[in-house]
C-alpha cells in the first residue's frame, strides 16, 4: 500500500514532509524516528512487519530526504529542535506508540520526557547512552570527513564499522546514499557528532527518568556500537524498562538478515501487545460501570 504524503509545518520554522500508512486492522498508530544521515527509505523493512497492525507515520527530518527542500537549512538543528518537531508530529497523527533507530533514539528520548499524552509504550532500537570506545573512534573518524564533505571516504567508513554486517545490496545502496547527500547534511551530522563528543551523555540517562511510559530497547548481540550491555545502564533510571537481544545481529539489526528482521518483529510487536487485553478489558468494564 502507498502511502498518503502530507507537509506538516513544526515549530513556526520547518517543514516537515510525512508519510502515512495506514493498517487495514490497527492497534494504534506508530511514529517512526530515524537515525543519523537517514531518511523514511531506511524504515521500509520495519514499515512491513508493523503496518499490518498499526498505522504507520514516517518523517524526514528538516534537512534531509523529502523534507529540505522546503527548508532553508542555513545552520545546523539542535537535538532540542528535533525533539520539539517530534512533539509536534506525535501531536498532529495522535501517535500512540513511538519507534525509533539509532541517533534517533537521542531525539526521542527528550521527546518523550516532556510526556506527550498520548503515547502509550516506545521502543528504542541500537541505541545506548554511553560512547563506548568503538562508538568514539567511529565518531572521531568519521568527523573531519564530515566537515570536508569526503563523500567517498564517509560512505566506506559507515560500511566497515556499524555497518560490518550488513549484505552487500545494503551496503551498496548505503554509500550511494551517502555520497549523494548535500553539504549541509554533512555538516547537520558534524555538528551532532562534535556535541556527542564533547558533553557528556549521561543527559540521555538523567532526562530519562522523567518518562512514564514502558520502554523497550532492542540491540543486536554483535553491535560493537551500541550493546546491549551498554543499553542496559538505563535501568537505573527508568521505573519502566525491558531488554530485548537479536541474536546475530549488528548496529542495524532488521535490515541485516531475514532471521534478524523475524527476531526483531517479535520484539516489537510482542511488546506492543503486552496488556493490550487487559487495558481493553478494563475499559469495557468502565464503559460498563459508567452506562
Amino acid at each position: 500500500m502507498k502511502p498518503e504524503h502530507q507537509v506538516v509545518e513544526a515549530l513556526g520554522l520547518f517543514r516537515i514532509h510525512t508519510h502515512y500508512y495506514a493498517s487495514p486492522a490497527p492497534q494504534g498508530t506508530v511514529i517512526l524516528v530515524n537515525g543519523s544521515l537517514a531518511t523514511m527509505a531506511a524504515f521500509a523493512q520495519t514499515v512491513r512487519f508493523l503496518q499490518p497492525h498499526f498505522n504507520v507515520v514516517l518523517f524526514d527530518e528538516p534537512y534531509s530526504g523529502e523534507s529540505k527542500h522546503y527548508n532553508a537549512n542555513q545552520r545546523p538543528i539542535t537535538k532540542e529542535q528535533e525533539a520539539g518537531i517530534l512533539l509536534e508530529l506525535i501531536a498532529h497523527f495522535e501517535a500512540d506508540h513511538l519507534l525509533s533507530f539509532s541517533w534517533g533514539g537521542a531525539s526521542a528520548l527528550l521527546a518523550l520526557a516532556q510526556r506527550p499524552p498520548t503515547i502509550r509504550k516506545a521502543v528504542i532500537m541500537a541505541f545506548s547512552p554511553l560512547i563506548n570506545s568503538a562508538m568514539r573512534n567511529y565518531l572521531e573518524s568519521g568527523i573531519d570527513l564530515l566537515l570536508n564533505s569526503e563523500r567517498r571516504q564517509l560512505g566506506l567508513l559507515l560500511n566497515e564499522t556499524i555497518g560490518e554486517h550488513l549484505p552487500s545490496l545494503i551496503k551498496r545502496y548505503n554509500f550511494r546514499h551517502i555520497i549523494s547527500l548535500d553539504e549541509h547534511e554533512y555538516q547537520q551530522m558534524a555538528f551532532h557528532v562534535s556535541q556527542v563528543l564533547t558533553q557528556d551523555t549521561r543527559c540521555y540517562l538523567t532526562g530519562s527518568a522523567n518518562i512514564n511510559v514502558p520502554l523497550l530497547f532492542v540491540n543486536g548481540d554483535l553491535d560493537r556500537y551500541t550493546s546491549p550491555t551498554d543499553a542496559r545502564h538505563f535501568s537505573r533510571y527508568l521505573a519502566d524498562c525491558s531488554y530485548a537481544t537479536v541474536r546475530g545481529a549488528g548496529h542495524f539489526l532488521d535490515m541485516e538478515s531475514r532471521e534478524a528482521w523475524g527476531q526483531t518483529r517479535n520484539a516489537v510487536l510482542g511488546f506492543f501487545a503486552e496488556g493490550q487485553h487487559h487495558s481493553a478489558a478494563g475499559a469495557e468494564h468502565e464503559a460498563r460501570q459508567l452506562a
